[in-house]
């Protein structure tokens, strides 16, 4: 099975759409949260995602979006209703089982308190190892990652919409897993409104 992999979307929908050109066609779409930026709402991010009936987890900023915080922001006449409560209906993580292989997916960690930013760097990678999974998907650092901690295959296909990484020139990724080779493709690319995202 291929899985095309987005995160960290950041309300960015020209990001979006260019990652979906770029994993092409796969077997199922995961976004691994961060879908919208802060206390903003992206009907065109959530309306994409939708169609595409993307399997979507929520990240931190969907939290706070959804958190009594984010009251005000949610009141705005601007968002789609319909797409609001979608988004709000997702799961904080996901598996599945894929022929005899396990995938989970989370925003940022598989153990509680989740939150924590697992750099490729860290030391806190090794927990992935941990996990009763065969892969692990992640967002939340905009760093990509693939690696094998232990039976655990670990992939972080960076961010999609807010490029931090300076490991791939600062540029927005995507990626595709197959399940079937344990083959990920990892790609980097700019969409047109890239320059000065996200909006201040």
């Amino acid at each position: 099975m291929k899985i095309g992999l987005v995160s960290d979307v950041h309300c960015n929908a020209a990001g979006l759409l260019r990652a979906l050109e770029i994993i092409g066609d796969v077997d199922e779409l995961v976004c691994l949260g961060d879908s919208i930026y802060e206390y903003r709402f992206s009907n065109d991010v959530v309306r994409i995602l939708r169609q595409r009936k993307a399997l979507v987890i929520l990240g931190n900023h969907e939290e706070g979006f959804f958190s009594p915080a984010g009251g005000r922001a949610r009141a705005s006449e601007a968002i789609d209703r319909d797409l609001l409560d979608w988004l709000a209906a997702r799961p904080h993580r996901l598996e599945l089982r894929i022929g005899d292989k396990k995938l989970l997916a989370v925003h940022s960690t598989p153990w509680e308190p989740r939150g924590a930013y697992v750099f490729p760097h860290s030391s806190e990678l090794v927990r992935f190892g941990e996990v009763d999974a065969d892969f692990v998907l992640f967002g939340h650092t905009h760093h990509q990652l693939v690696r094998r901690v232990g039976k655990v295959l670990v992939i972080n296909p960076g961010s999609a919409g807010d490029a931090r990484d300076p490991g791939n020139g600062q540029r927005l990724s995507c990626a595709v897993l197959d399940t079937g080779n344990d083959e990920v493709i990892v790609t980097d690319f700019l969409d047109g409104s890239h320059a000065g995202w996200p909006p201040a």
